[in-house]
């Protein structure tokens, strides 16, 4: 019987609860955090430090609604690509593209998902256009996301890796 190593821990009780403050009171900044969690302002900024240091704080940039700036429609679309020359090339053209958000890499039948937003359908026609104005798109298909129902969250994470061993 084989045992799978255990990650070493990347956060602990009291990193958690910063980053929950930091997630429901974003501008709280370090000397408001370090009262409302009852530590050291040095104690914070050092827990900060580290877990930028450490890739789990990734960006301290807000979070942009696409529907608040006029793009209410959101899709996701399945690209299968020529892979011949590799992912870059098409990764490089969707990236010109203001209304491509995400690229991700997949196994299945598709080889890239993105997530796209337009201001309305026929804008949507528009992008999903630009998008396989690529030599290297072979095929796209799209879905229409018409509610969501949990926006990306990572709170439920951080607890989960605070309590392991």
């Amino acid at each position: 019987m084989s045992t799978v190593p255990t990650p070493s821990k990347v956060v602990d009780d009291l990193d958690a609860r910063l980053l929950a403050l930091l997630s429901t009171s974003p501008t709280i900044g370090v000397l408001g955090a370090s009262r409302e969690l009852g530590v050291a302002r040095g104690t914070v900024q050092a827990r900060l430090d580290r877990l930028r240091t450490k890739g789990v704080i990734r960006t301290l940039a807000p979070t942009i609604d696409p529907a608040a700036l006029g793009y209410p429609v959101t899709a996701l679309c399945t690209l299968e690509i020529r892979q011949r020359l590799g992912h870059q090339a098409v990764v490089d053209h969707l990236t010109a593209i203001p209304e491509v958000l995400e690229i991700h890499s997949t196994t299945g039948v598709g080889d890239l998902i993105i997530r796209i937003v337009a201001t309305d359908n026929a804008d949507l026609g528009r992008v999903i256009d630009a998008i396989i104005d690529d030599v290297h798109v072979v095929r796209a298909s799209t879905s229409i996301c018409l509610v969501t129902h949990l926006e990306m969250r990572t709170g439920p994470l951080v607890e989960a890796a605070a309590r392991r061993q």
